[in-house]
């Protein structure tokens, strides 16, 4: 009697399936055309973690030749998606099983949302023939992200998968970009056809250009209130830098004169030391300007709702998304379009008009908020050298800015202590700065670790958590190994999550505020040690730049990633937190 084991079977199943594939290229799997179309959108890389509904689509891209990245937790792999997209400007995408799998990457599809990033996000379903059954993982996957994605739907015939994903991606890429969200029953994607049933776009034969100038007599109008301001300024957001338009700002502010300010992905867009760039007097700025440009982001709470901007001047908003534009506060003039293209439209209507008078009033603004930057960086100098201990969280902040290289990228995952760094970390380029955006979630970093580093492997990432946001996703850590994207996790340890500690003492005293925001001593350098990675604990202001050089020079030598951990007072905060100003 011939005893057959279950390894032969299941090897014997395999030999079937690839034989099938070669004798039979005429057909082709709902998985396999999953694949084909994502590559057809330039997509190279997934980020996935395995669930039985979407394991034709992983046999699909290898075919395809697209680079599977798998994860320990759907979040951290739709921020990495996220990330990716970031900074290619390509279509991110996120793979995931279905009900589990699709929960856990709500927060990263939804961050992608309110941050406006273009990722593609696939889940899983239990099979079309077992619909309201109870089948494995059943949820409404299509009504829960649709609040939180441009575009979310069903593709209930394998014949449409394709065309379905084409349909997706001109949805993330619609105006301001953002997420979409398919879901794919098990059977739909194991499904057979014939090729010629499948309806497949082919690629070039269904985009439309973006860059749009809106109307141009609206154009005129903007040339002319800019050559005629004496005071006037930019604030250039994260659009700027996503819709690939870093060097039509860059023209329009040294052609016109003009004082710029930068948001999000828009940081590094100009050189520190550059005349054009500001960044400590932008409140200033909004208050004696007379005319205000915004390009590129939101009147949200980061931007006080558009109420910290004076009233008595001319307010000016660009945005890729017309809904956004006169939004929270009333404005003088809106144009909704491709910023790049706009920008250039308007230097080159405004070049031909430049006065002369006016351009030497702007000069002298400028030499104005010179002075402002001078006295408002004498101001937090003391805290940014400051050598007490605990160590100062500025100082920390101080130091990662002397840290960073010409390539370093930059992510603050936290909360009081990455609003900190903001007031003194500089990228050196644009894009070189990451952040969580206006969903403020925690988490991010490991996720965007891992896309950054993939999209660009010649950089240093460097990503500077919170306690609190660390121990989130810290244990795709190894994942970042594993596909050889080493990273440098820098924490500001204050054992608590003081950004809400704050509000709470300042509310309701120590004794009922150290409540539900107080976390334990954790020495986060034997989690790096455990992983068999560098590590090491900082309690000294002196000794923050030699750890940070130490493991640099550790991830160079290993191929690894390494951890300093950086205890810094617990009672010291950020102005924003003090004021409490995300919530006015």
């Amino acid at each position: 009697m011939t005893i057959v084991t279950k390894v032969e079977k299941a090897t014997s199943t395999a030999e079937d399936t690839l034989k099938r594939k070669v004798r039979d290229g005429s057909v082709v799997s709902g998985g396999h055309l999953v694949a084909r179309a994502l590559k057809n959108e330039g997509v190279d890389t997934i980020f996935t973690l395995c669930g039985g509904h979407i394991i034709d689509i992983y046999d699909g891209c290898i075919d395809e030749g697209i680079r599977i990245i798998d994860v320990r937790h759907e979040q951290v792999a739709a921020h990495a998606a996220d990330g990716y997209a970031r900074q290619t400007g390509k279509m991110g995408c996120v793979v995931t099983t279905a009900g589990p799998g699709c929960t856990n990457a709500v927060t990263g599809i939804a961050t992608a949302f309110r941050s406006e990033s273009p990722v593609l996000h696939i889940g899983g379903q239990g099979a079309l023939t077992q619909h309201k059954m109870g089948s494995l993982q059943d949820l409404p996957h299509v009504d829960m992200m649709t609040p939180i994605t441009k575009f979310a739907a069903c593709v209930s015939s394998t014949e449409r998968i394709a065309d379905m994903i084409s349909m997706a991606a001109r949805e993330c890429f619609s105006g301001a970009s953002g997420p979409s969200y398919l879901e794919i029953p098990r059977d739909v994607l194991d499904r057979e056809i014939p090729i010629e049933k499948a309806v497949i776009p082919q690629p070039g034969k269904y985009r439309a250009s973006t860059y749009s100038i809106g109307d141009p007599a609206d154009i005129e109008k903007l040339a002319d209130v800019l050559v005629n301001a004496e005071r006037p300024a930019v604030l250039f957001g994260q659009q700027v830098f996503t819709s690939g338009s870093t060097q039509a700002a860059v023209e329009l502010l040294r052609g016109l004169d003009i004082p710029g300010y930068f948001n999000g992905a828009s940081r590094g867009t100009l050189p520190i030391g550059d005349p054009h760039h500001f960044d400590r007097t932008r409140g200033f700025a909004f208050n004696n300007a007379d005319v205000i440009v915004v390009i590129g982001t939101p009147f949200d709470f980061r931007m006080g709702y558009g109420k910290r901007i004076s009233k008595d001047l001319t307010l000016v908003q660009i945005d890729q998304d017309y809904r956004t534009v006169g939004k929270n506060r009333d404005i003088d003039l809106g144009l909704v379009g491709h910023p790049g293209a706009i920008l250039s439209a308007v230097l080159q209507a405004a070049s031909a008009r430049i006065d002369k008078g006016k351009r030497q009033a702007r000069r002298e603004w400028m030499k104005t908020l010179e002075q402002q930057e001078v006295i408002a960086y004498e101001k937090v100098l003391p805290l940014l050298k400051s050598d007490q201990s605990p160590i100062h969280p500025y100082r920390v902040a101080y130091e990662l800015n002397e840290f960073l290289g010409e390539d370093t990228i930059y992510i603050g995952d936290g909360g009081d202590v990455v609003t900190i760094s903001a007031q003194a970390v500089r990228p050196r380029n644009p894009g070189q700065w990451m952040d969580p955006g206006a969903l403020g979630s925690l988490g991010v970093g490991t996720g965007f670790a891992l896309g950054a580093k993939l999209a660009h492997p010649q950089k240093e990432v460097l990503c500077y958590y919170g306690d609190g946001a660390f121990s989130m996703t810290a244990f795709d850590m190894e994942t970042c190994d594993r596909f050889n994207a080493p990273y440098l996790a820098v924490i500001g340890n204050n054992s608590s999550m003081n950004q809400i500690r704050y509000g709470q003492v300042a509310k309701y005293g120590e004794e009922r505020g150290n409540v539900g925001n107080k976390l334990g001593d954790v020495e986060f350098s034997k989690f790096a040690h455990m992983l068999g990675n560098h590590g090491e604990e900082v309690r000294e202001a002196s000794e923050i730049q030699p750890a940070l050089l130490r493991a640099r020079e550790a991830i160079a030598k290993t191929g690894r990633s390494a951890v300093v951990n950086i205890w810094v007072d617990p009672n010291e905060y950020a102005p924003g937190t003090k004021n409490q100003t995300m919530y006015k």
